[in-house]
């Protein structure tokens, strides 16, 4: 395990672009977001339903995939970014998606793509984390990480607690030591996943967590209700 922590450790200094400078000198996990800077990595996406695999290390441009709840067929469709770390994001995780995963997202109304925002280098390596379950588990273990959030982020200014602490996690998925050592050394994923958050940010102006993108049209954090509404017109007409 150790050997693995200096391999995580060190992968983000070789990141391209000011994403790696912010991450490197990143000394605590912030309580608020801030925006974060290009890179300049190249990568391929994919998107797919849950229940597909996750692309391995090993591979030269790797695929990070889309991670997705709902029919592809919903008419309405929310892109939501959040961040592991971000203690609102928690909350909504913990009081607002289980009711829109109940209402609309389970009986086929919406679609709900979720997209993984790096404003520290923890919540990096929380997105390694959740990605090495593959799709099948990764809402499980993104589940536990909000509802964990502030036990895994306890450690503060040691990196080397919070790693052991979303290992410990993993593990509750029922992910190996062997796969999270794989997991947490492959570079070139966390390039690609860094990349991929950087356009995709860029594109949809997102400075802040949790952001929401309802058939294109931008929202912060906003309240059941106000979500609620908003779906029923969209849905309406």
């Amino acid at each position: 395990m150790k050997n693995v922590f200096v391999i995580v450790t060190a992968l983000f200094v070789s990141l391209n672009g000011g994403m790696a400078t912010a991450m490197s000198d990143s000394s605590a996990v912030p309580t608020e977001a801030t925006t974060s800077t290009e890179t300049t990595t190249t990568v391929a996406s994919d998107t797919t339903t849950a229940g597909g695999t996750d692309t391995g290390p090993g591979i030269s441009t790797p695929v990070v995939l889309e991670m997705v709840l709902g029919s592809a067929d919903a008419p309405v469709e929310i892109i939501e970014y959040a961040s592991f770390t971000c203690p609102h994001c928690a909350r909504f995780h913990d009081q607002v998606l289980p009711k829109l995963k109940s209402e609309y997202i389970d009986t086929g109304k919406v679609r709900l793509v979720y997209r993984e925002v790096y404003f520290d280098r923890f919540g990096l390596w929380a997105g390694m984390v959740a990605r090495c379950g593959g799709q099948e588990r990764y809402f499980g273990i993104a589940d536990l990480m909000y509802k964990n959030q502030k036990e895994w982020i306890a450690g503060g200014n040691e990196p080397a607690t919070i790693v052991e602490n979303l290992r410990r996690i993993g593990k509750t998925a029922g992910i190996s030591d062997a796969e999270l050592d794989v997991c947490m050394a492959d570079g070139a994923k966390a390039q690609a996943m860094v990349a991929l958050y950087e356009t995709n940010a860029a594109r949809d102006g997102i400075n802040s967590t949790p952001s929401f993108l309802i058939d294109g049209t931008k929202f912060s954090n906003i309240s059941y209700e106000d979500f609620s509404a908003e779906l029923d017109a969209r849905l309406a007409e």
